[in-house]
């Protein structure tokens, strides 16, 4: 269960690689950028489409993962995530031993039918303590 938390500890933050969307339509590339600065993230994010990026995590290949919705006025702002793009993904991070939440902190919904219409954006990090760091630079550099 414990083995993405055990990982992390082992390494510093400017060690640590966030991933996220190969699209730029899908994700805010831009404010992705910034989050990684604020926390101290030096390394190029690992750009993977689907469900790939948990598996990543889960794995040990990154960190955090960072899919932030479209700035407001921008193309893309209003979209809603879709429940099969994150609930086997999201349980894998869980069983991990890491979490998942929206861009708030808020735990994903998913009992409101087929979209995620109850958060905004989806952030998944090793362990609760970088997640909490992780929400916190997100608050700064989201709008």
């Amino acid at each position: 269960g414990g083995r993405v938390r055990e990982q992390i500890k082992e390494k510093g933050l400017k060690e640590l690689r966030f991933c996220e969307s190969v699209e730029a339509a899908h994700s805010n590339h831009g404010t992705a950028a910034k989050v990684a600065r604020e926390l101290g993230i030096t390394a190029e994010p690992l750009r993977l489409d689907s469900q790939v990026k948990y598996g990543a995590m889960c794995r040990g290949e990154a960190d955090v993962y960072l899919r932030l919705p479209a700035s407001k006025g921008r193309m893309g702002a209003g979209y809603v995530e879709n429940i099969w793009d994150h609930a086997a993904g999201c349980l894998l991070m869980q069983e991990a031993g890491g979490v998942v939440s929206d861009m708030y902190g808020k735990p994903l919904d998913f009992k409101h039918g087929s979209k995620l219409v109850k958060n905004r954006g989806v952030l998944a990090s090793s362990n609760p303590e970088l997640h909490e760091r992780v929400v916190a630079a997100v608050g700064k550099h989201a709008d």
